[in-house]
This record gives structure tokens, sequence and C-alpha cells, in this order.
């Protein structure tokens, strides 16, 4: 009895411990090593076509591309982070192994700036006498590129779930958000103009240096909090039970003009202890085909124990409604992309616009061109402020609502549009600048015309990127299945890799077919590319108001579900 006493109190004190994990007290180290991170990849990424061009001699337009390429990999990556952190691992872990790979990453970009060998001899007057790199170059600065990749994936998302797993309350989970995300864009605006300066006008060793000490002081900060934090249990991967539907419904093939009938008997699951539920909702009528999955027949049925024989036969209804209700997504999905797509080519071939253009300010600054995307997060920040504190508001109190978050995400596509149409204007300014001195066949003249113009579109871009970004994060979280809630917010990071990999494809298709994206800029026809942009923006714009106007929410399907059981 002592012995079972003894027991029941140590069972006590330690779920008394794990009680008092979590809370506030975990909010400076998770924000403080995201901070560090952060700041770390931006002052890597944001400059890296400046980078490769300025001491890899790559050419302007592949330099552009391989930062393409690079953006999708670091938008899909944390959607395989998330899977491995919610199925297998849990966030704790997956985020401090990424960061310890992000510093090895940062240490070979280091290395990479530093030592002469690891880059090919600079060019010397004129670009025809450039040097190409060489494998062992490129191997040097790849392997970098893949651990950076590596070190994203496992910390960019599962960082903020780690973050908001702490509070039971949605009051604590809602102000940890506000405050996470006002110094994610705090952090990624330092890194994009105080180490790109440094980058340009001191060294990039010491640039790379500086991004290498935060990421180090941000894998220690998380690593002091340990003892702090509440990790849920990893729950097994929420996929499998989608697979099993699938599988399901085509060995069930033949019975499924069962599943509609009167008098079939449909499964809901087990409760914990094993027991049969039961219930009188049927399934929904969308996508019949996948019914007969949840259809029982004699064959499912043991006649020993009476109970589900393979779950890869017979799924439950709730296993069933929740494939359905990602398929009913996949239109609104897809519009998404192509957004993605023009973002991807606009923030790139910006940088590629802002080398060749005057970014002095005053006789002694000089803007580099890897801060120019600054302006779009800037933009996001006090936009996203009125609109919080202002705009909503108003809307509320004159209409007694606020936009739904379909037309908050409609209202970002139109907005885009225009970004891209202005970016059209401003590049035919300057292109006409460059046919007026006949410098059409010098790479980098640069064009007596200030780089801020630049800034008129971008600026577009990031109210337009207030608008949907957010609303597609909220609408992705309401409209998911409850087991794939940590997964919704990665969708947003899936279509953006995406995307970033489509613009890829389509700069190439555009080289391909025609002459407006040579190796120089300066005689390009980047005008062509963004009224190219602007065209099939629309269309798709049009493909979205379709999309959304046919879309039915999840909470308008449960309740004629249930209306039709009663």
């Amino acid at each position: 009895m002592e012995d079972k006493k003894a027991s029941q109190e140590d069972n006590a004190n330690e779920a008394q411990m794990v009680h008092k994990q979590g809370g506030w007290i975990t909010f400076p180290f998770i924000t403080g090593s995201m901070l560090g991170l952060s700041l770390a990849i931006s002052g890597v990424l944001s400059n890296f076509i400046v980078y490769l061009i300025e001491e890899y001699n790559v050419k302007s337009i592949d330099a552009a591309q391989i930062s393409n390429i690079i953006g999708g990999c670091t938008g899909l990556a944390p959607v395989v982070g998330a899977v491995a952190a919610d199925a297998y691992f849990g966030c704790f872990p997956v985020v401090a192994f990424s960061s310890v790979v992000s510093v090895l990453s940062l240490i070979l970009f280091t290395l990479s700036a530093t030592i002469r060998s690891l880059r090919p001899v600079p060019c010397t007057s004129t670009v025809a006498l450039c040097k190409p790199s060489s494998t062992d170059n490129f191997a040097i600065l790849y392997a970098a590129v893949a651990l950076l990749v590596l070190g994203v994936g496992g910390s960019q998302v599962n960082i903020v779930t780690m973050g908001a797993n702490q509070f039971d309350k949605v009051k604590d989970q809602d102000i940890f958000f506000n405050w996470y995300y006002i110094l994610l864009y705090l952090a990624t605006i330092i890194g994009a103009t105080i180490i790109v300066y440094i980058q340009d006008n001191v060294s990039w060793g010491l640039g790379f240096g500086l991004c290498t000490a935060s990421n180090a002081v941000s894998l220690l900060v998380l690593l002091l909090g340990g003892k702090y934090y509440a990790r849920p249990v990893a729950q097994g991967s929420p996929f499998s039970s989608l697979a099993q539907v699938v599988m399901a419904a085509i060995r069930k093939r033949k019975v499924v003009e069962l599943s509609g009938g009167e008098g079939v008997d449909h499964y809901h699951g087990r409760s914990g202890d094993g027991a049969k539920l039961s219930s009188h909702v049927a399934p929904s009528q969308s996508f019949r085909f996948l019914n007969c999955a949840a259809v029982i027949t004699p064959e499912d049925i043991d006649s020993h124990n009476n109970s589900n024989n393979n779950p890869w036969k017979l799924c439950s209804v709730e296993q069933v409604e929740d494939l359905k209700k990602l398929i009913r997504l996949i239109p609104l999905w897809t519009s998404t992309i192509f957004v993605s797509i023009s973002v991807g080519i606009q923030s790139s071939f910006t940088v590629l616009q802002a080398l060749t253009m005057n970014r002095s300010l005053g006789p002694h600054f000089t803007i580099p061109a890897g801060s120019i995307g600054v302006s779009v997060l800037a933009t996001v920040v006090v936009t996203l402020t009125i609109l919080d504190r202002l705009i909503f508001p108003l809307c509320h109190n004159f209409t007694l609502r606020t936009p739904t978050t379909l037309q908050r995400i409609g209202a970002g596509f139109a907005f885009n549009i225009v970004a891209t149409m202005a970016s059209a204007l401003v590049e035919r300014t300057r292109i006409n600048i460059v046919w007026e001195h006949h410098k059409e066949k010098s790479p980098m003249w640069i064009v007596p015309m200030s780089a801020m113009w630049l800034l008129l579109p971008l600026a577009v871009t990031g109210f337009a990127e207030a608008l949907h970004f957010p609303g597609q994060v909220a609408f992705y979280y309401q409209e998911f299945p409850k087991k794939l809630k940590s997964t919704a917010t990665g969708m947003v990071a899936l279509f953006i890799a995406l995307g970033f990999y489509l613009s890829t494809a389509v700069v190439d298709l555009v080289r391909k077919a025609t002459d407006w994206l040579p190796d120089n800029i300066n005689g390009s026809k980047l005008e062509n590319v963004y009224w190219m942009l602007t065209v099939v923006g629309v269309v798709n714009f049009g493909y979205y108001l379709m999309c959304a106007r046919l879309y039915v929410s999840q909470s308008t399907v449960d309740e004629k579900v249930e209306a039709g059981a009663s």
C-alpha cells in the first residue's frame, strides 16, 4: 500500500511539473531563437542573386533562375519538416536539429566568401573576360545551400507551431501569433538591410560571418529554454488515414451504388475502449464514389471479435469526409499558385533592375540592390496594422460585418495584377532611357533613373500580400480537417514553393520562345514579361472568382449533412 501511495505521489508530482511547462516563460526563448535564425536566413537569401553575379560570375538571368529554385526549395521544405514533426519527432527536436544544420550551412557560406580559391577569378573589365565558376566552386556553394534548405525546412513552420503549443487559451495563442509575426518581419528587415549593406560595402565574409554568429546565438537561446517547453507527443501521420480511404474506395468500387441506398450501414469508428460508435449521420453526397469506403460489408466483420479487420478496407465516415474537404479545396488552391509565380518573377527581376539603376541616397549612401525587396515587408506590416486597427473595425461598425477570408484573398489577387502593371510601366521608363543613351549593349550601365521608382510596384505587391497571405492562412486553417490543422498553414508554404519552381519554368519558356530575356538586362524586353503576367493574372483572377463562388464552406456542408440525418 505504501509503495502504491508513493507511486501515486510521484505521478502527481510529475503531472504537476508537466503542467508547469509552457506558458509565457517560453516566449523569450522561442522568439529569441526565431529572431536570430530569421536574421541569418534573410541576410543570406536577400542578397544571393548579387553574390552569384559578383563573386561567381553567373549571368544575371541565370542568377535569378537559381534564386527562384532556391526560393522554391525553402518554401517546400517546411511542409516536409512540419509532417516530420507532427508525425514522428515533435517540434523541439526537429527545430534544434535544423538549427544545428543551418549553422553548418552558414559556416560553409562564410568559408566560400573568405577563401579565395573557393571562388573563380574576378571579372576584369568586360563580361567577355569573366572566367566561369568551376564545378568545385559550385559544389561548396550548393552544399551550403542544401544545408540551409534543410535547416529552414525543420525550423520555419515548426518553431511557430512549437510556440503556439505552449498555450492552452486561444487568447494567449492569438497574442503570441501577433508578436511572433511582428518580430519575424523585423528580423527579416534587419537581415535584408544591415547584413546586406555589410556584404555589399564591407565584405561578404563579414556579412556571412555575422549571419553564422546570429544563428549560433539563436540555437543557444533555444536550448537554454529546453526545460520550460511543453512538448506534445507526436500523433503519427494524418495522411495515412486519407490514403486508407482511397485504397478502400478502390477495393470497394463495385459496391459504390450501395453507398447511397437506404438501410446501408456505415462505419463511424470506435471509442477509446474499442466499442463501436453508432451514428445516424451518413456521408455527404458529394464525391459519392468515396462513400463506399465507409460501407460495412460482411467481409469487413471478424466473426470472432466483431472488430474492424483491416483499416485499408473499411474507413470511418469521418475519414471519408476529411478527404472530401481536401478535394473541395483543390480548385481554390490551384488559383493561388499563379500569384506566387508572379511574385517570384517580380522579386528576382527587380533586383536585376536595381543593379542597373541609381541607388544613391545622398552623396555617402547607396541602397544595396538586395535590400529593395524590404519595401514589400514594410508595406505588409503597415497595411496589416491599418487593416486590423482601422479598416476592419470601421467595416464592422457600418455594415456589422468584416470582409470574409475569400473576399480578402480576392482583393489581394486584384492588387497583385496592379503591381505587375506598375512594374511594366517602371521598366518601360527605364528601358526608354537606355535606348535614348544607346546603351542597350552595355550590361551593367547605370541608368540615370532613381531605383526608388521600383518601390512603387513593390509597395503594391506588399499591400496585396497583406490581404491575401493572412487570408489564405486563416481560410485553410478553418476549412482543413481537425487532424490536419497544423499542416493547414503549411499549404501556404507549399504553393509558394510551387510558385517559385514554376516561375523558373516560365522564365525558361520565355527565353526559348522569345528574345525578351537575353543575358543583358539593358538589352531585354522585360516590360513584355510583366505585361504577360498582367494578362495571365486577369485570367487567373476570373478563375478564382468562379472557384470562390462555387465553393461550399465546410460549415455549410456539415449543416446539410446534419439536416439530412434528422
